[in-house]
């Protein structure tokens, strides 16, 4: 019998205290954190190259991992990338990679309706992060069939939370490396670990916000997506996203040579380096 979505009044079936517990432990801590190591101890330049160079590992694990790899199959790889790809995106504290990558799928299919995770008709604050603490009816199992049969993905969903926490003790760790006392290992757990994690998440949330209410659609008017070239320099090249509604499967959002995507760039080193093959180009499918 096929499966077929349950009837609901409202896109919502309960507060989920779990979600906005842990998310508002997240700010809370790196933003009081942060900012009182900052004004008592202050930080090195290696804590700044540090937070940047995990913000870019952990951003990248998103888009071309957790994005265009899992969700939308734009080109493939061998396992052992896929799962670096997907501890990376594990970092970023965005779910593993079977669950957002369904629910991207379902943002896809089912753009700008009651069932898009994150429909953009429902307002800034509902798109950008607030979709994340309401259960919903609409999560189903039909858009998990293909990505339950790759056992990288269900491994990490296995090991999400081991993943997640081993984005926190790394930072630590290198932060002791370097600085060698605990003081060290905490600006670490800051700057590479925390903060990190803060900026990531927000990098992703503007994507499923503001590409849909700021920018232009030279690609099609068939939903709300929008192009916005600002985006693309906080988000790995994501912000191109009206293209990338437009032909969900290319591995490339910003199609031009020119087009600031840093995520297409690293698919196409890999593939130069025989390590990603099959890269799609104008291709619309959605599952």
């Amino acid at each position: 019998m096929a499966e077929t979505d349950p009837i609901a009044p409202h896109p919502t079936s309960g507060f989920s205290y779990i979600t906005c517990a842990l998310f508002s432990a997240v700010v809370a801590v790196t933003v009081v954190g942060v900012c009182l190591y900052g004004y008592y101890i202050g930080y090195t330049l290696f804590d700044w190259v540090h937070f940047f160079v995990m913000y870019i590992v952990t951003g990248l694990g998103i888009t071309v991992g957790y994005h265009r790899l899992v969700a939308h199959q734009s080109f493939d790889c061998p396992d052992w990338v896929k799962r670096l790809a997907l501890i990376a995106g594990g970092w970023a504290l965005q779910n593993s990679a079977l669950v957002w990558g369904a629910d991207h799928i379902r943002h896809h299919a089912r753009t700008d309706t009651d069932e898009d995770p994150y429909n953009a008709t429902r307002g800034f604050w509902h798109s950008h992060c607030g979709w994340l603490f309401y259960k919903t009816p609409h999560r189903l199992k039909k858009y998990e069939i293909r990505l339950r049969r790759d056992p990288v993905i269900l491994w990490q969903h296995q090991y999400y939370w081991p993943i997640v926490l081993s984005g926190l003790v790394i930072p630590f760790c290198v932060g002791f490396w370097w600085h060698g006392t605990v003081m060290g290992g905490l600006s670490g757990l800051l700057m590479g670990g925390l903060l990190r994690m803060f900026m990531v998440l927000n990098s992703t949330f503007t994507i499923n916000s503001l590409c849909h209410m700021i920018g232009s659609q030279p690609h099609g008017t068939q939903d709300s997506s929008r192009n916005s070239w600002l985006i693309s320099f906080i988000s790995f090249g994501e912000g191109y996203h009206n293209y990338h509604h437009t032909y969900a499967r290319d591995y490339r959002n910003g199609p031009l040579w020119y087009n600031f995507d840093p995520s297409k760039w690293i698919i196409y080193a890999l593939s130069l380096a025989g390590l990603a093959t099959n890269l799609r180009r104008l291709d619309p499918s959605v599952f």
